[in-house]
């Protein structure tokens, strides 16, 4: 027996932008268009200046993990244990903070750097995942 994955949302007005971006392979952050103000949790409303415009900018696909727990117990038929929940502060805007998934009980540190990955998971629906970069590969 398949059991498929929930999905997101993808046609929300207020993350519609994020997946869209996943989508072409990108990160994009919800930012105020009139004052450069990022919009983190994604919102229509600018808290700094009041401005209803907001774009999506595209950012750097990298951050730091910030936190990590590994799932034990089964909780949806379609997630396997075990897996792992993380979640990554992005180096380009400290703050704004992404979870992902990884299989099983990977090996983690605090502060690790990280990188984004664009799972395709439908047709027309494709998620942000975040993936260790090898000591080798960060940059200075």
């Amino acid at each position: 027996m398949t059991t498929e994955r929930p999905l997101p949302v993808i046609d929300d007005p207020d993350t519609a932008g994020f997946f869209a971006a996943a989508g072409r392979g990108e990160l994009a952050l919800c930012t105020c268009s009139a004052c450069g103000a990022t919009l983190h949790l994604p919102r229509a409303y600018c808290h700094r200046c009041g401005s209803w415009a907001a774009i999506w900018r595209p950012v750097a696909p990298r951050g730091r993990l910030c936190s990590w727990t590994t799932v034990e117990h089964q909780v949806h038929p379609a997630f396997p244990v075990p897996y792992t929940i993380v979640l990554v502060e992005l180096a380009c805007e400290p703050g704004a903070r992404l979870v992902g998934w990884l299989a099983g009980r990977p090996e983690l540190e605090a502060g690790m750097a990280m990188e984004a990955t664009f799972e395709a998971v439908a047709d027309d629906t494709t998620l942000v995942q975040w993936t260790p970069v090898p000591d080798d590969e960060t940059t200075p």
